[in-house]
């Protein structure tokens, strides 16, 4: 009898399981993005967070969470129920912090589920127009004139674009000024507006401001030079030696997600990809879907990468 009732459970537990894949999504999903409106992360998650809104007939709404080197954001993501109703935007940061931050609130591996990589993001190098310096070149020598007068955005402690300069400085021997915001968007504008001399951000955020001519871009960040910016060199080209960071974009989702869901929202996230492929491709972001099992994989070695590059370059919170 007993066999017999455990029996009637387990299966009733069965079928529960797929009916509640099979009605998922049917309420709003929130994305959390952990910047400002207006960079790299956010683009990409908004035409992502589009598409997925069509092919389920629910609306994904982007939250930006702002600040905290984007852990205000994954610690809001990671505390989140595990419903499948929150998903996490995450970046080359959430590997970077795991070392800069001594005391993170949240763990990488044990508080999130991989859902799947987006897009690898390269970066680019720009200053602003008023700034006499045509090259790399030019810009070190004024450096290493004027050790500590020059200042350089990011969008935040312990985001890519605070890394890749923190390396820069190292590989070229130079003295700037490290002035942190809270995503690509304010960043932006305070070189816009000449607070700030540099900027090595994500070609989404920058594309726009480099063709209207509003900065300079000088190179970028990549082992190779970008279809969409054929004439701009790379680090290494314009006198960095071994210089090469990309960024990239991927989704997370609380730990303890159903299986069946991530699966769901891996197989419609991979699709919306290629939907918007074309579109990323005009950023010079590169399409990346992956199972959530490599997508876990490439997170470790990332955590490891960044690790070595925190340590080189002394990066410090502030």
């Amino acid at each position: 009898m007993l066999r017999s009732i455990a029996s009637a459970l387990l299966t009733a537990v069965a079928l529960i399981e797929p009916a509640a894949a099979q009605s998922y999504p049917s309420k709003p999903v929130r994305v959390i993005v952990p910047f400002t409106p207006g960079g790299a992360i956010d683009i990409i998650g908004r035409m992502v967070g589009q598409r997925l809104s069509e092919r389920l007939n629910t609306p994904f709404v982007i939250e930006n969470r702002p600040g905290g080197g984007t852990n205000i954001g994954a610690e809001a993501a990671a505390r989140a129920a595990p419903d499948g109703y929150t998903v996490f935007m995450a970046s080359t940061s959430q590997a970077v912090n795991v070392t800069l931050y001594p005391r993170l609130t949240y763990d990488l591996f044990k508080d999130f589920a991989p859902v799947t990589l987006v897009a690898i993001n390269p970066n680019v190098l720009v200053v602003h127009p008023s700034l006499p310096v045509k090259t790399v070149k030019d810009l070190v020598a004024l450096a290493k004139r004027k050790p500590g007068a020059l200042s350089y955005a990011s969008s935040g402690s312990g985001t890519s674009s605070h890394l890749a300069a923190e390396l820069f400085k190292l590989i070229a021997g130079i003295d700037i000024v490290h002035v942190p915001y809270k995503g690509a968007g304010p960043a932006l504008t305070a070189l816009l507006g000449g607070q700030v001399e540099l900027f090595i951000t994500n070609t989404a955020a920058a594309s726009h401001h480099i063709k209207s001519g509003k900065l300079r871009s000088l190179a970028v960040t990549t082992d190779r030079r970008l279809p969409g910016m054929p004439g701009v060199p790379t680090m290494q080209e314009a006198g960095v030696p071994g210089y090469e960071v990309s960024a990239w974009t991927g989704m997370l989702a609380p730990a303890a997600t159903r299986s069946e869901i991530i699966a769901l929202l891996n197989r419609e996230t991979r699709e919306a990809i290629k939907d918007v492929s074309k579109r990323l491709a005009e950023l010079d972001a590169v399409p990346a879907p992956t199972t959530p099992e490599e997508f876990s994989t490439f997170l470790r070695g990332e955590v490891v990468k960044w690790e070595s590059v925190v340590k080189r370059s002394g990066a410090r919170v502030e």
